[in-house]
């Protein structure tokens, strides 16, 4: 396929690109991140969530261009994002589309942001070609076993790994001040916290035959201003990349 964006937040977007968005060959709108998604230039292929959040003026440009709409409960066991991603998995082509997460720049409900980034590691979209997500002015790598990704933010920014899913096996990275070598972490581990890259380009592995999600956390430039973006390149220089053999 390509690639599918999920915008998943009320309230502005850090567009991790310059210039005019990418051609996403979807663009799921969760509640309020219809609104956000067409201040960033996004165009909409579909509404789902609650609606709860959504603004009149937003739900009434999706019904004067009748734009797709997947409603649920409020009451239900998933979040909207967890229930957006489970549609994104749900398709045939996803072995080679990119999941593209997009959450805004101010997180005002931190259990919706860890739910967000627990719903990326769900098995159910493990065969992605790759799960990246922008929050804010931060970048996330999600890495099933036999996925890998190139980090080209150049030297002295910082990488977190974490397994946030459970013990992570099979850990690899390069291109730090602290490389790891079939490492493995725990699920309360802050060993990969805080990394420093000392190379033009980090690579992070998770081996083929390893077990847990490995989520790489890529934070801005040390005294960036707040709500700002350094990730206009991660799009096209970082997405995560099948192995072609085990490590």
């Amino acid at each position: 396929m390509g690639a599918i964006a999920v915008v998943v937040a009320g309230g502005p977007l850090v567009a991790p690109w310059s210039g005019a968005p990418p051609p996403f060959d979807r663009v799921i709108a969760v509640d309020g991140g219809l609104d956000a998604a067409l201040d960033a230039g996004l165009e909409p292929t579909v509404l789902l969530g609650d609606l709860d959040s959504v603004s009149s003026a937003g739900l009434a440009w999706a019904t004067d261009r009748g734009l797709p709409v997947v409603r649920h409960p409020t009451d239900k066991d998933d979040t909207d994002t967890a229930l957006a991603l489970a549609d994104v998995a749900s398709s045939p082509d996803l072995s080679t589309t990119d999941v593209v997460v997009l959450g805004a720049s101010a997180i005002d409900r931190f259990d919706h942001l860890l739910g967000t980034l627990l719903a990326l590691g769900a098995p159910s979209l493990a065969a992605a070609r790759s799960i990246t997500a922008h929050l804010g002015a931060t970048e996330v790598h999600v890495l099933h076993p036999g996925r890998a990704c190139t980090l080209s933010v150049g030297a002295g920014r910082t990488v977190s790994l974490l397994a946030l899913h459970g013990a992570c096996t099979g850990v690899h990275i390069s291109g730090v001040r602290w490389p790891l070598v079939d490492h493995t972490l725990s699920a309360s581990s802050t060993l990969g916290v805080s990394n420093e890259i000392v190379a033009d380009v980090a690579v992070v592995t998770h081996s083929e035959r390893a077990t847990g999600v490995l989520t790489v956390v890529i934070p801005p430039p040390f005294g960036a201003p707040a709500g700002s973006s350094s990730l206009s390149t991660s799009l096209s220089t970082s997405l995560d990349a099948p192995l072609t053999e085990a490590i």
